[in-house]
């Protein structure tokens, strides 16, 4: 059995939910390209997120973030990690919606914390509490990331490999986005 991808899927949720390495999987699987927004934002920026944080701002992140999905949507299909703040934006939204297909990973509060609690490239946890920011920004998140065309729960002992095959059966309800084809 095989795929045909006809809309970019963009991985949405949490910092530490899994969109980079659930979604390269994905891409692999499908035989299609990974792209990661904030990979191709510190590209084109030539500075790493913490550094276009620190000397510009958040909302100018932001507005670059918005420029580089929508670009990267209107390549060829494809699956697209996103960061954890991207569909907060309601024109992010419609532009996912429009021209892709958007995936929640739904990660629970103390998952997430056990995968970034250690990490220092997360420049909105550098704080004196960054529990209690992940958690502000968790509360603040998810009735927005329940927008998202589909959910797909996520747990502490659930492999990468495992993941992908969720995401695959969450988009095999979705006939316009992918086609399953007899090989």
């Amino acid at each position: 059995m095989g795929y045909r991808l006809n809309k970019t899927v963009v991985m949405i949720g949490m910092m530490g939910a899994g969109k980079t390495a659930i979604g390269s999987a994905l891409a692999r699987r499908l035989d299609v390209p990974f792209l990661d927004s904030d990979a191709e934002i510190v590209k084109a920026a030539d500075r790493s997120i913490a550094e276009i944080f620190e000397r510009d701002g958040e909302a100018f992140f932001r507005q670059k973030e918005s420029q580089v999905i929508a670009r990267l949507l209107k390549a060829r299909p494809g699956v697209l990690s996103t960061g954890g703040g991207a569909f907060l934006s309601a024109d992010n939204r419609r532009m996912i919606s429009e021209a892709g297909v958007s995936v929640w990973l739904r990660a629970e509060l103390d998952l997430l914390w056990a995968r970034v609690r250690h990490k220092d490239t997360r420049p909105l946890l550098r704080v004196p509490d960054p529990y209690g920011l992940l958690k502000e920004l968790y509360d603040a998140r998810v009735p927005l990331y329940a927008k998202a065309d589909l959910t797909v729960d996520t747990d502490q002992d659930v492999s990468i490999d495992e993941m992908t095959e969720r995401v695959l059966r969450a988009l095999e309800t979705r006939p316009d986005v992918l086609k399953i084809e007899a090989i």
